[in-house]
């Protein structure tokens, strides 16, 4: 069996690219090391060199997207304040989902490094269980365990009134911030 080839530098970023905007599906950077023949931490390298080159690419729990450009479908954005117990991050994340809504991101307000985000990216119930897992099998702290629970998400959907919907489940819940 013959040994496969490293690609290059600016041949392999242009391959990456080519591979996340043909995807549906985010992919992990172990594929795209894979696909390359080289190392995870190269891809890493690659991933910060096309984001310097202002690409669109976002680092998820569940691999590397490349955000698309809009299809011209309207998508209505809000922030939402939460708070609440590490042990309710998995039933918050389903609330929205089920409502057709989109958690792009989680920050916080620290106290010593200031804003902090971090990409969520799910939209249903299996990217937020591979999002718990994520968290469970790397033994992570939720950022907003850094807060005693306080938070605040991005959420997208196609209408105003899912994300009120949403905003709604949420409250009867206690974990929104008024």
């Amino acid at each position: 069996m013959a040994e496969q080839k490293k690609i290059l530098g600016e041949e392999r970023r242009s391959y990456i690219l080519r591979q996340l905007k043909d995807s549906s599906e985010p992919l992990t950077g172990s594929e795209l090391a894979a696909k390359t023949n080289v190392s995870r931490q190269v891809i890493v390298g690659d991933m910060t060199l096309l984001k310097a080159k202002n690409e669109p690419i976002i680092a998820t729990s569940q691999g590397y997207i490349y955000l698309k450009t809009n299809t011209g479908a309207q998508v209505f954005e809000r922030t939402i304040a939460c708070k609440h117990s590490p042990g309710d991050t998995e039933k918050e994340l389903n609330l929205l989902v089920d409502h057709g809504v989109l958690v792009k991101d989680v920050k916080i307000e620290h106290s010593v490094y200031g804003d902090l985000t971090a990409s969520i990216m799910v939209s249903n119930r299996r990217e937020v269980k591979q999002f718990m897992e994520n968290i469970k099998n790397s033994k992570a702290s939720l950022l907003s365990e850094l807060t005693g629970g306080f938070h605040l998400h991005t959420i997208s959907a196609s209408s105003s009134q899912v994300l009120d919907q949403a905003e709604q489940a949420l409250k009867a819940e206690g974990f929104i911030i008024e």
